[in-house]
């Protein structure tokens, strides 16, 4: 039997939340994991209540739309919601983290950032994750040969 790893599970994940992404400009999607099992997820989009970029449009300032909520946070915000430790978890996300959201993941004692694509990689954020001394790595995940992995198994 060819199962797949928990690296491609996670990422699938992540990949299945980006689906639900309200933004036009990147879909992105995050998973926490701890001890694997999945703790929360999130995707990117606007917050509670208000307009989406797929109805409305970007909301861009500086080159950054501002509407949007994204996935990292979305997800250490259910963290909280719910009372889930993020101490020692890993996140899994489908692009890089940008500045912002990794500082979030730092605060929030996540100690592993594994991403699938890189989505202009922010230099400050690799030092601080670096200092920060959380375990960063690159996944190779490919949505077709999971597919093909799982109509040969089901």
């Amino acid at each position: 039997m060819d199962r797949i790893s928990w690296d491609e599970y996670f990422m699938a994940q992540s990949y299945l939340l980006s689906l639900r992404s309200t933004c036009t400009r990147l879909c992105v999607g995050a998973t926490i994991v701890r001890e694997k099992r999945i703790i929360a997820g999130g995707y990117n989009g606007s917050i509670k209540g208000d307009e989406h970029c797929i109805e409305k449009g970007c909301k861009v300032v500086d080159g950054h739309c501002i509407r949007t909520i994204h996935a990292e946070i979305n997800a250490v915000l259910q963290c909280a919601k719910f009372g889930a430790s993020t101490e020692g978890a890993v996140i899994y996300v489908t692009h890089f983290p940008c500045l912002n959201c990794t500082k979030a993941i730092i605060q929030s004692g996540i100690k592993e950032i594994c991403y699938a694509n890189d989505y202009r990689n922010n230099e400050y954020a690799i030092q601080l994750i670096k200092k920060s001394n959380i375990k960063l790595r690159k996944i190779f995940y490919d949505n077709n040969l999971v597919i093909k992995r799982m109509q040969k198994q089901c």
